[in-house]
């Protein structure tokens, strides 16, 4: 069996697309060059790694193209949406990695698994859709849209009407036993990409629904699936503020479990911005794994040695 220890490393979308400026696909290698020459780094260290990814910016990508040749090609259903988003993205993370471990003089296969998330047919999710994807419409289009498609749809933030999809509750990972079997071979893994492709049992057979997995709520799956000891989160900040947006802001550099719940109850970190990876680093633990670590992908390196990040653990007194 192979030593070191497991980290599973979630990709936010700001892994992908940069927060500001270019969205086009060279600035989107760039800043997976960058981050991706991080994880080449700690893998030369001796930690091994598992890659999930979000496809939040993306699948909108994708979900706009459906809407513009609609005309001209059936749209897509949002499973293949996913699936394709976990090639597309995939790809350029693989290729990204394996080019940064060579010139690192580090010797690992990479290899991308495209991935299915299994989610309950009666969860909650399906009857209130919560989840925006895809371009902003006008109401005029917005209302058209609902009569004619029968979507959900909803104000968002003042910017126009975006599509509402359901958010089910990941249950199990369709593959484990292959993303497992890879990982023990020192195989570096790139899985359960944007959440996973949503699927159901019908009839003794996998069926892709019209969904998003929540990619935070992925990640800890896998990890916990993998017996992973460290989750670490990448997004859009490079520590975690407490009073974020006030003169009072502070940042938490380490934080223990009780005083993370203590926060998270208190409304300090909100469900439209922290909030769900504090409470998938607070599932991570509960369910076993020994710290949780979110910071943004310019200091994945830094966090991991300690200097910087967020670090949440049973005890990080």
């Amino acid at each position: 069996m192979p030593s070191g220890e497991l980290c599973v490393v979630g990709l936010g979308g700001n892994s992908i697309i940069p927060a500001h400026g270019a969205a086009d696909i060279e600035a989107q290698r760039a800043l997976a060059r960058t981050t991706m020459a991080q994880v080449a780094a700690q893998v030369g260290r001796g930690v091994r790694v598992v890659l999930t990814h979000g496809n939040g910016p993306i699948i909108g990508n994708i979900a706009l193209r459906n809407e513009a040749m609609a005309h001209e090609i059936p749209p897509m259903p949002l499973d293949i949406c996913g699936a394709d988003s976990q090639g597309g993205i995939g790809y350029m993370v693989q290729q990204a990695l394996q080019n940064a471990l060579a010139r690192a003089g580090v010797r690992r296969e990479v290899v991308t698994v495209i991935t299915q998330v299994e989610v309950g047919a009666d969860d909650p999710a399906f009857r209130a859709p919560s989840k925006p994807i895809g371009p902003f419409y006008t109401p005029v289009q917005a209302e058209r849209l609902g009569r004619e498609k029968g979507w959900a749809l909803k104000e968002d933030a003042g910017r126009g009407w975006r599509r509402l999809v359901p958010s089910p509750r990941p249950l199990r990972i369709v593959e484990i036993g292959v993303i497992r079997a890879l990982v023990d071979a020192e195989v570096i893994v790139n899985c359960v990409g944007g959440g996973g492709v949503p699927v159901v049992r019908r009839g003794g057979e996998w069926v892709g629904v019209e969904a998003v997995v929540d990619k935070d709520h992925a990640a800890v799956l896998l990890g916990t699936q993998l017996r992973a000891e460290r989750l670490i989160l990448l997004t859009g900040v490079e520590t975690v503020m407490r009073g974020f947006g006030t003169p009072a802001a502070a940042p938490l550099h380490r934080i223990d479990r009780e005083e993370a719940e203590a926060l998270l109850a208190a409304g300090e970190f909100p469900a439209g911005s922290m909030g769900p990876k504090i409470r998938a680093a607070l599932d991570f633990l509960a369910a076993g794994g020994v710290e949780a670590i979110i910071t943004d992908p310019e200091h994945l390196s830094a966090a991991l040695a300690g200097t910087t990040g967020t670090r949440i653990g049973v005890s990080c007194a």
